[in-house]
């Protein structure tokens, strides 16, 4: 069970996109694609068939899972993720600095 899932606002940690901010679009194994962080440029060929055109494509690459941590609205920060089991027995991820329960 991953601590960051698709869907989640992170804050990215380290690296030169640090301190931006997005929503994870993909999960692949231990790392993770970002919204608008991490971009790469990307020339490709014109393909007919798929009716495809060419040209330099600016699209996502993946960031470790590692170098971002998960952003509580909260407090306005990013803060690490514990696991937390309720009455019912659910299983449910929670903030480490306050308990809260992430929404998600």
């Amino acid at each position: 069970m991953n601590r960051i899932r698709k869907g989640d606002q992170v804050l990215v940690i380290t690296g030169k996109n640090k301190g931006q901010r997005g929503e994870v679009t993909r999960v692949a194994g231990e790392r993770v694609y970002v919204a608008n962080v991490n971009l790469a440029k990307r020339h490709t060929k014109p393909n007919p068939q798929a009716n495809q055109p060419g040209g330099i494509v600016e699209r996502e690459a993946p960031i470790h899972i590692s170098n971002v941590m998960l952003f509580n609205p909260a407090t306005n920060q990013g803060e690490r993720v514990g696991y937390k089991a309720l009455d019912d027995g659910r299983k449910v991820r929670v903030y480490r600095s306050s308990g809260e329960v992430v929404d998600a």
